[in-house]
């Protein structure tokens, strides 16, 4: 299990019962006690395409930036440096051609659209990934910051402080979380000036395929990828909470008295609680419920599972899951033996990588992902977004300051590919185009500004909802606009 330098949510990284309700008070006194106060939501916002369509948004946030040229904007007639050793296949979609190594998301081509324009330009992860999380440009642009309490609040913390409250506590969770990169957590995962109060849970006990069933007969303590929610009958819920009575009894004797900070840690002790105590709370986060079959076609291993995890969330009724494709943006260079390391940073080894480690997985499970939720009648009620900070460059060559022999791809954000699914997107289209070579777009530039507007929209909430400071500074949840592009009618 990870642990972050920052304080997270009481229950970002608890594996036991007593965890979950023994929070340190180092995660109270390093919070950010700045608040932010919402002004007056529009409760509408124009009739435009996809608006209020999701209940739930799931966001698959591959860590280290795919690679379009070799996935989702092959160029087979570019030159070999520029296209790779792969080769093309048709997909379900007449003109739609992919990678040759995603053959299970090609037979489903028709029920996504492919965004082929993505463009910005920060060239490094960590600021990189601020942006794809919040939907700004870090002031430290192209560079690796480090989290700060002053940083804009990932777009789960806007959601959290903005939506609708549901009986599962939160609106917004985090899976296989933090992103890393490659070995500190990225920037813009976090709910940063919006305070603790409203930080996405967070959950990073995800067993890897060291630890599957075919090992165990059960891969983590409560039979899925969150511990300490099986029941116990030693600990009735009548006496579960005559303790929780008793410590807020307690807590009126603190010296911390009404400090904000000690507020907001007895709210993640009460938020651990009501999920210890609510049998479908805790039930939405088990997966030993589903068939072993279902497992195994998601994958057993931590992408997969997690995967699993955000599909009986939606069905839950959560309405912002984000699930980290893989932690380490490059964790190859550390234990290059191990795929669950593996991250989308391929500067070297790009072609064995994705061959051997990154694809199988990935194709195996978004694939299934999409089936699951289609066949379930959930997709049209959930917005899905595969997405990573930026894509990699249209040139293949070796990079003698990175680990490995063989040649791979640089960061490229200056044209890029992302799926999108449900919620009444268009099935089976591609939307914006690149350059010959994939190096640029040639049609209109969408940015992570646009993909956070549509995903506020999505659910309801309007983009040009705003927040003030107190300073009295406007702070808006969005800079950028809906991509009514993407949807149909």
């Amino acid at each position: 299990m990870v642990k972050t330098r920052l304080p997270l949510s009481g229950l970002a990284t608890c594996s036991t019962r007593r965890q979950w309700l023994t929070l340190g008070v180092s995660v109270a006194i390093g919070s950010c006690s700045r608040r932010l106060v919402a002004e007056d939501l529009n409760p509408a916002a124009p009739g435009t395409r996809g608006w209020n369509r999701a209940k739930s948004v799931v966001v698959i946030f591959a860590n280290g930036g795919q690679s379009q040229l070799d996935m989702w904007d092959p160029k087979p007639l570019a030159p070999v440096e520029v296209r790779g050793e792969f080769s093309t296949i048709a997909t379900r979609v007449p003109g739609m051609a992919f990678g040759e190594h995603l053959p299970r998301l090609a037979a489903i081509a028709d029920r996504f659209t492919v965004l082929r324009s993505m463009s910005h330009e920060d060239l490094d992860h960590g600021s990189a990934a601020y942006l794809a999380l919040t939907g700004f440009y870090h002031q430290r642009r192209s560079g690796n910051p480090s989290p700060s309490p002053n940083d804009l609040p990932t777009l789960g913390a806007v959601i959290r402080r903005v939506a609708r409250r549901n009986d599962l506590v939160a609106e917004a969770v985090h899976l296989n979380s933090p992103a890393l990169v490659p070995r500190e957590p990225a920037p813009g995962q976090f709910s940063g000036i919006l305070g603790p109060a409203n930080e996405p849970l967070s959950f990073d006990d995800v067993r890897d395929d060291r630890d599957s069933v075919e090992q165990s007969a059960e891969p983590t303590a409560a039979g899925g990828l969150v511990t300490g929610l099986a029941d116990r009958e030693q600990l009735p819920k009548p006496r579960f909470g005559d303790r929780l009575s008793l410590k807020q009894d307690l807590d009126t004797l603190s010296p911390l008295g009404n400090d904000p900070r000690a507020a907001e840690l007895r709210q993640r002790y009460l938020e651990a609680h009501d999920i210890l105590v609510s049998t479908r709370a805790r039930e939405a986060f088990q997966l030993s419920l589903e068939p072993r079959t279902l497992r195994d076609q998601y994958g057993l291993h931590r992408s997969g599972q997690a995967l699993l995890l955000a599909r009986r969330l939606v069905e839950a009724g959560l309405p912002f899951i984000q699930v980290f494709w893989n932690q380490s943006n490059r964790g190859q260079d550390h234990e290059p033996h191990r795929t669950d390391a593996y991250g989308w940073d391929t500067h070297n080894d790009i072609f064995d990588a994705l061959r051997e480690r990154l694809l199988p997985r990935f194709d195996q499970g978004l694939a299934t992902f999409l089936l699951d939720l289609e066949q379930r009648g959930l997709l049209d009620q959930t917005l899905v977004i595969c997405m990573g900070e930026f894509g990699r460059a249209p040139r293949v060559a070796l990079e003698r300051n990175f680990a490995g022999t063989s040649p791979g791809r640089k960061h490229w954000p200056n044209v890029y590919s992302i799926l999108l699914a449900g919620a009444g997107v268009a099935r089976g289209a591609v939307v914006g185009a690149s350059d010959r070579l994939g190096g640029e777009p040639i049609t209109q530039r969408y940015g992570p500004w646009d993909v956070s507007a549509t995903i506020l929209h999505a659910l309801g909430i309007d983009p040009r909802t705003h927040y003030v400071d107190p300073l009295g500074r406007p702070l808006p949840v969005s800079q950028g606009l809906p991509i009514e592009a993407i949807y149909t009618g």
